[in-house]
Formats: C-alpha cells, sequence, structure tokens
C-alpha cells in the first residue's frame, strides 16, 4: 500500500467520501483526481500542475502533504524521467534539424557567390582581350582629347558655385521586439482546511482517570501498525479519534467500558485490549467498521 493511489482511495473510502465531493473540495476535475488514484499518468498533466493536484487531495483528506508527495515521487518518478528525456531529444532533434538547414543555406550562398565572381572574371577578361580585326595601320581610332575651352575673366567671375542639395538621412528603422508573456495556467487552488490537531498517545500511566476505576480496572487498548492504516477510535461515549499509523507505529488508548473502532485496514493492524490479542478482523486492504471492545 505505498503507492499514492492506493493511499488516497484507501482514506477516501474509509472516510465515505465520494469523488464528486473531493472534487468539491480542492476544485479538481473528477477525472484527474479519477486518473491519480489509478495512477494513469499519462491523462495527468506536467509534474509540477499533478503535485499541487496531490497537496491538495492530501489536505482534502487530512494527510501530511510531505508524506503524499514523497509517495506521489516513488510511483510516478520513473513515468516523469522518461517523459523529461523524450522532451530532451525531441528538442535535441529539432534544434539538430535547424542547424541543418542553416548550414544547407549558407552552403548554397556561398556557391552562388562564387559563380557570381567567376562570371564577372570571366566577362573582364573577354573585354580586356578583344583582337583587332580592322587590318589597318595602328594609328588609335580613338578621338584625341581637347583641352577645355578658356573662359573669359568676366565669366569666371560671374559664374557661381551651385549649392549642393541637402540630402535628406533615410530615417533609421526601428524594430519593436516584445517578448509574449508565458500564458497562465488556471490550476484549481483549493480551499485550505483547518489543520487536524495531533492526537496525543500517553501510556495508561499517563492518562487521567475520568471515572472512579483505579487504572489497574481499566480497559487499555495497543494498536501496533504491520501496514499503513486509517484508523477511527471511540473511547466510552466520548468523540472519535482519528490516526494514520504508518508501518511499526504503536497507539494507546484507556477507557471505563469500551471502545469503538473503525480499520482502514483490517488485516494491516495488530490489536490487543489489556494484553490479550483481538481479532483478526479482516483481510489486508479490507474496511471494517463499528468493531466495540468491551469489558467481559
Amino acid at each position: 500500500m505505498g503507492s499514492i493511489g492506493e493511499y488516497f482511495r484507501l482514506v477516501r473510502e474509509t472516510k465515505r467520501l465520494s469523488m464528486d465531493e473531493v472534487a468539491m473540495k480542492t476544485r479538481i476535475h473528477p477525472e484527474f483526481l479519477k486518473a491519480l488514484e489509478e495512477e494513469n499518468f499519462t491523462k495527468l498533466p506536467d509534474q509540477v500542475f499533478v503535485k499541487g493536484f496531490v497537496r491538495s487531495y492530501a489536505r482534502s483528506l487530512g494527510l501530511e502533504e510531505e508524506e503524499a508527495i514523497r509517495r506521489f515521487d516513488e510511483s510516478a518518478g520513473a513515468f516523469y524521467s522518461k517523459q523529461d528525456a523524450r522532451e530532451k531529444l525531441r528538442v535535441r532533434q529539432a534544434e539538430d534539424e535547424r542547424r541543418r538547414k542553416a548550414n544547407k543555406k549558407a552552403v548554397m550562398a556561398a556557391a552562388g557567390v562564387a559563380l557570381l565572381l567567376l562570371a564577372l572574371l570571366f566577362t573582364r577578361e573577354q573585354s580586356a582581350v578583344s583582337p583587332d580585326r580592322s587590318g589597318g595601320s595602328e594609328v588609335s581610332r580613338r578621338p584625341a582629347m581637347l583641352p577645355p575651352p578658356i573662359k573669359p575673366v568676366d565669366a569666371a567671375v560671374k559664374e557661381r558655385p551651385r549649392e549642393a542639395s541637402e540630402a535628406r538621412p533615410a530615417p533609421d528603422l526601428l524594430q519593436k521586439a516584445t517578448d509574449p508573456s508565458p500564458a497562465a495556467v488556471a490550476s484549481a487552488v483549493p480551499e485550505k482546511l483547518p489543520p487536524q490537531p495531533a492526537i496525543p498517545f500517553l501510556p495508561p500511566s499517563e492518562i487521567p482517570s475520568t471515572g472512579e476505576l483505579a487504572v489497574s480496572e481499566r480497559l487499555h487498548l495497543e494498536l501496533q501498525a504491520l501496514e499503513l492504516t486509517w484508523v477511527l477510535v471511540q473511547v466510552d461515549e466520548g468523540q472519535p479519534q482519528e490516526v494514520l499509523l504508518k508501518r511499526g507505529d504503536r497507539a494507546r488508548w484507556s477507557a471505563n467500558d469500551k471502545f469503538v473502532l473503525t480499520l482502514g485496514n483490517a488485516g494491516g493492524v495488530q490489536v490487543e485490549m489489556n494484553g490479550k490479542p483481538q481479532g483478526p478482523f479482516g483481510p489486508t486492504g479490507k474496511v471494517v467498521r463499528d468493531i466495540i471492545l468491551a469489558r467481559p
């Protein structure tokens, strides 16, 4: 009974709570609660959100949150580790594909530039080396360069240099880059339940007597947990007390007339009254209610 799903299911059924009642307390969808009890982690969201579900479920049942988280890590650790490995592999493959495409584009661009340079060089060599097909004299047929005409002094004085037109600088292009904020994931925030008071377990010698009987004449009940067990104990006509016993835990109560027990795991606990074994009351995992242990 160490798995998280069986842990929650046992306590919920012992307290006679339906899945819908727990969903109303925790504000978590019943399908998620059912998947958590069945340990069907493929139907649950990411691990960080599921841990919030586990804490809320534990609070609604009056259980310790850290103990519930520890059991969840033991039950779901392997699943989420494989999920993280698959996600890392997918990201690495996407990055490799992006780099491959970028390298391919760079190679194609370099090849294009090289072809363009070769074409330019070939064209330049063809224009520089052109044979003379006229067969005539070697006198150059280019027109003679004449010196520029000399302007009169008056015209030179009257001439004004033209003012260069003002060049308007091209406006800078501003690129606005805004990073999108991450999407807010709506998660159910359960209402905080008031913490249950701790139940003191006192040895018979330290339990104050409420009646006229001496300590040696009273009934003494002792429970030892063999497995995880939820227990509800009513001493005489007092208020019922509940406690979750882990394997190896012991608990003791004293009464004048009787005890009324409810065991969430009948086969997971040993019961003695005044040193005499009681039971057995049922197999492992069975919920047994209203067991009366009274003075013979």
